[in-house]
C-alpha cells in the first residue's frame, strides 16, 4: 500500500482545483471517475458555477467546508500559490496530478505540516490500488 492509496483512503473529499466542466478534459474525467466512486468533488474554477452537480468556489478560501485533500489540475508555475493558498485553509494534503511536479510547492507543504503528493493521478491510484 503507497502513500497515495493511504492519502485516498484517508480523505472522502477532493478539492479540485482547475476543474473544467468541459467532458473531454482530464480533470473532469478524473473527477467524475472519483465522484462515482464515492468520493464528494468540489470543485475550484472562477469562471463556472456549476460542475459535476457541485457548486464551484472562485478559491481555495471560499470553500465553507473544511478542505482536507486539494487535487490540483493546474501547471506547474502556479502550484506554489495554490500550495500556499492550501495551507493557509488548513488543509492536510496537497495533490499535483500526473506530468505536475513543483519543489517549491513540496517545500511550502511541508513547512505547512501537509502530506505532498506529485506527478500522480488520485484516479490511476485508485483503479490500481483502491477498487475492488
Amino acid at each position: 500500500m503507497s502513500l497515495e492509496s493511504d492519502l485516498l483512503r484517508q480523505f472522502d473529499t477532493l478539492v479540485v482545483v482547475g476543474l473544467s466542466p468541459d467532458p473531454d478534459r482530464p480533470s473532469y474525467r478524473v473527477s467524475k471517475y472519483m465522484q462515482e466512486n464515492g468520493y464528494r468533488i468540489v470543485p475550484i474554477n472562477p469562471a463556472e458555477q456549476l460542475i459535476l452537480g457541485e457548486r464551484c468556489y472562485a478559491s481555495l478560501a471560499e470553500v465553507p467546508d473544511p478542505v482536507d485533500l486539494v487535487d490540483v489540475f493546474r501547471r506547474a508555475e502556479f502550484c506554489p500559490d495554490i500550495a500556499r493558498q492550501a495551507a493557509a485553509a488548513g488543509a492536510k494534503v496537497l495533490w499535483l496530478q500526473e506530468g505536475v511536479v513543483s519543489a517549491e510547492s513540496r517545500s511550502i507543504v511541508e513547512q505547512a505540516g501537509m502530506s505532498f503528493v506529485e506527478d500522480a493521478c488520485v484516479m490511476a491510484v485508485h483503479m490500481r490500488e483502491i477498487r475492488d
